[in-house]
């Protein structure tokens, strides 16, 4: 068992768009070790985002390798690879992504549903006690808040116990004191449960949330901070944009 969550090796990702390549990920190595909160922040077009679908097998790269906890990814088949992401990893989007006809507690047990499994009714209500909605489970997500509904998302994601938990703007359609209390959620998840998590994201005070931040430019890893404040990760993206302008 390897100590990394996730590893990339050269991975790179290009596109055709308009008819000429394009290059949205340029050999990028890094390695997301087990039990830690990674953030990935850059300008808008620094590849973010394919390097999360990358990682969390949605995409495959032209070149390179992604593994999770040894398993190399890019070799699966599209069927080995569908189940590996529905047993070993776990997603939150900005957008919760629920159905509007199932109840907290129908959407939480939706995925093992999916996979053929019976989930336990105590392990479905365990997943939104732990995300303080032990008193929502029969509420559809109309009658719940922008904060509560991604907290089901987030019970949901959990349902499976996946090794990974990839978050994608998780706090980007929440105001900014549900937005602490979900990025609080998801500190809390790695310091007492040692999940390991990686969320993109444009929020520096949803960065310094995460035990290291790494920054993209141009599709490749342009710098790392460790620890930092809202103020640090805030000032190394203005020195970023500032060179990719």
């Amino acid at each position: 068992m390897t100590d990394h969550a996730i590893q990339l090796r050269a991975v790179t990702r290009q596109y055709v768009s308009g008819g000429s390549p394009v290059t949205a990920l340029d050999r990028v190595s890094l390695a997301f070790p087990r039990g830690t909160f990674t953030a990935v922040m850059g300008p808008s077009g620094s590849g973010k985002s394919t390097l999360l679908q990358c990682a969390a097998g949605l995409d495959r790269p032209t070149s390179g390798s992604v593994s999770l906890g040894g398993t190399e990814l890019t070799t699966l088949s599209e069927t080995r690879l569908t189940r590996l992401r529905r047993e070993r990893i776990g997603f939150v989007f900005q957008s919760f992504n629920l159905l509007p006809s199932l109840t907290a507690e129908q959407n939480v047990a939706l995925p093992l549903r999916l996979a053929g499994r019976r989930p336990p009714r105590a392990r479905v209500r365990e997943a939104l006690r732990q995300v303080g909605l032990a008193d929502r489970c029969g509420h559809r997500p109309s009658e719940l808040s922008g904060g509560q509904q991604q907290r089901v998302a987030l019970a949901r994601a959990l349902i499976a116990r996946p090794e990974v938990l990839f978050a994608d703007e998780p706090t980007g359609a929440l105001d900014s004191r549900t937005g602490r209390e979900v990025l609080a959620l998801l500190r809390d998840m790695v310091d007492t449960e040692a999940r390991t998590i990686v969320m993109v994201t444009h929020d520096p005070l949803a960065a310094s949330c995460a035990d290291r931040v790494v920054f993209l430019v141009d599709g490749r890893v342009a710098d790392e901070l460790t620890e930092a404040s809202a103020g640090d990760v805030a000032a190394r993206m203005a020195g970023l944009e500032a060179v990719a302008c």
